[in-house]
């Protein structure tokens, strides 16, 4: 069998998520996603994972490693302190169960918002797609009106790219994007610079409307807000004023 025709595995999804793959691999995987929802929840998951780390440990990612890492370091204290770690252990054994339950419940208690999850994928798919200078957008500026049918009945609600050329943006394209929760639009703009902005929507459980919230991840900024059973994420590497002023006009132009 040719590697163009085995089966798609996990970890052909996980290299796709991390730009492993050979060329000629990459249309497979894709068609692969978009005939398969359930394999493009796993790739929409393990791509927020990848960004949000990333965006986390960007700061620290060119460090020297700390003397107390490096293994013949840790090897050595390992050897000498064994018996200290042998009582940790206990300890940790004798409160794990205790602490661990607490720590579940507190995590019941307290679940994210549906705009912090909102904008974490929006970050995640910005990150991914934008970067990918060869093909960033499923289909292009000049098939809007496809791309836009298509996304609003995966969705079952309307939805068309915003103009944003009087902000100094003109629309690129955009794709259907896989979620945990469901199928997601992501439409694409870049200005004379070469700054790219997405905005990301998809349907949110919660009915109510919400103000404009301002979040950040990284290098960038994001402001999501739900109106109406839809929720709705700028996203650019720009100043946080500047994306919620986009933002704003964003919100004004799809509500007309």
């Amino acid at each position: 069998m040719s590697d163009l025709g085995r089966p798609i595995s996990d970890d052909d999804l996980h290299a796709y998520v991390d730009r492993l793959l050979d060329a000629e691999r990459i249309p497979v995987i894709e068609r692969h996603l978009r005939d398969h929802p359930a394999a493009a929840e796993k790739v929409a998951a393990y791509t927020m994972q990848r960004s949000l780390l990333r965006a986390a440990l960007e700061d620290i990612a060119d460090e020297p490693v700390p003397r107390r890492l490096d293994p013949y370091v840790i090897q050595h204290d390992l050897r000498s302190r064994r018996l200290w770690w042998r009582a940790a252990a206990a300890v940790l054994l004798a409160f794990g169960i205790g602490a661990g339950g607490g720590w579940s419940l507190h995590e019941r208690m307290t679940p994210p918002s549906t705009i912090t999850l909102l904008a974490e994928e929006a970050f995640a798919n910005h990150a991914v797609f934008t970067a990918d200078r060869r093909r960033p957008t499923e289909l292009g500026a000049e098939q809007r009106e496809d791309l836009a049918r298509w996304v609003s009945n995966r969705m079952n609600h309307p939805v068309t790219p915003p103009d944003l050329s009087v902000a100094g943006y003109k629309y690129i394209g955009g794709r259907l994007a896989a979620t945990p929760r469901g199928p997601a639009g992501m439409f694409m703009y870049q200005n004379e610079a070469g700054v790219r902005l997405t905005i990301f929507t998809r349907p949110v459980d919660d009915p109510t409307s919400q103000p404009l919230s301002v979040l950040a991840a990284g290098s960038l900024e994001g402001c999501a807000w739900t109106d109406k059973g839809m929720g709705y994420t700028v996203v650019a590497p720009l100043p946080a004023a500047d994306v919620e002023r986009l933002a704003a006009g964003v919100r004004l132009g799809l509500a007309g």
